[in-house]
């Protein structure tokens, strides 16, 4: 098994790309202006994100999601007044281009399109988190590196908290994301399942390449969800919730733009590939192994760029939350090891 499971960008594409995190950090934050309103602090288990908060057209008070608090997000918050958008859109997709040319990932641009759509309807501002190999992807961008493993998959995967689960995004802004499929005009149909209800899974029948399927975490009840503030039914997982805490920001790059996208945070997304291998059929054995790729591309990635500490302290939470959780991250630790031994000291 090769140890190459990636490279890193060139700084010249690591400085693009930051360069179209700000842009589009500054596209965010102008539609803003339309909402008469104010931008909040809160801390969610001891970390600071920033919200905006404004009054919808029925009086009710709304809180949208706007990011982890850094720096640079605080001082585009301060000149939010004087942005000037008309010029954004197309700075916007040439950083992007840019950004291709100098070696950053792209997705395709069908699964882009649906992506870009719902964060335009405001499905990220309401909580909702890209997972599945799109955030893989777009993490090989944030961190700064390019995966070599192939990035081809015919899912779009997305969550939400739903309204059991206490995360960081945690917010009562209303959306149809029904509305911003079928505005895309792409023959996406939701399937009817889970005692009639629709809206977990989208597909087009002409076109294979083209599924969404909506997920949260599994409740007591075992689910599904239904969130009428998304207009959609949520499908219950497993161990979903361990993906969603410390959910962090990053750029999906396409040949027609950009968008900034919630994500897992890497550490947890590649602990949790490990805690759910175990629980794949026999028949997604090739998806599964896709999993320990990913995981194992991440684990070396952080490691040999100094993020160590984040890697052991999202093992650590996943350990301490019970023996059915050590057992299965450590059945996937041993899958890992066995197709990649290299990693022995990364997983200590």
């Amino acid at each position: 098994m090769s140890k190459d499971l990636y490279v890193p960008l060139s700084l010249s594409a690591q400085s693009a790309y930051a360069e179209l995190q700000d842009e589009l950090r500054i596209q965010s934050i102008d539609r803003f202006r339309a909402l008469p309103g104010s931008f909040h602090r809160q801390q969610q288990k001891g970390k600071p994100y920033i919200y905006y908060g404004y009054r919808d057209i029925d009086g009710t008070g709304r809180m949208a999601y706007v990011g982890p608090e850094d720096k640079r997000v605080l001082e585009l918050i301060e000149k939010h007044q004087v942005i000037k958008s008309a010029a954004l859109h197309d700075k916007i997709k040439k950083q992007a281009k840019s950004a291709e040319a100098l070696g950053c990932a792209i997705t395709l641009t069908k699964h882009f399109r649906v992506i870009n759509r719902l964060e335009q309807y405001g499905f990220f501002g309401a909580g909702g988190v890209l997972i599945g190999t799109h955030a893989f992807l777009a993490m090989g961008n944030m961190l700064g590196v390019h995966w070599l493993s192939s990035q081809l998959t015919m899912d779009v995967d997305f969550a939400h908290a739903g309204k059991n689960v206490s995360i960081a995004l945690g917010a009562n802004v209303k959306i149809s994301v029904h509305d911003a499929l079928n505005s895309l005009e792409m023959g996406l149909l939701p399937i009817t399942e889970f005692s009639g209800k629709t809206g977990a899974q989208y597909r087009n029948p002409q076109d294979p390449e083209l599924r969404l399927d909506f997920v949260t975490p599994q409740t007591r009840n075992g689910g599904p969800i239904a969130m009428p503030e998304l207009g959609l039914t949520l499908e219950c997982l497993k161990f979903m919730e361990f993906s969603l805490i410390n959910v962090t920001q990053a750029v999906l790059i396409s040949r027609e733009g950009a968008c900034i996208v919630n994500i897992p945070s890497p550490e947890r997304y590649a602990v949790h590939k490990l805690i759910v291998y175990g629980e794949r059929p026999i028949q997604e054995r090739v998806k599964a192994n896709k999993d320990l790729g990913q995981a194992a591309a991440i684990f070396k990635a952080m490691f040999e760029n100094g993020q160590a500490n984040l890697i052991r302290d999202a093992w650590s939470d996943a350990l301490s939350r019970g023996p059915g959780w050590k057992r299965r991250l450590n059945q996937g630790r041993a899958a890992l090891l066995k197709q990649y031994p290299e990693l022995l000291a990364f997983t200590q």
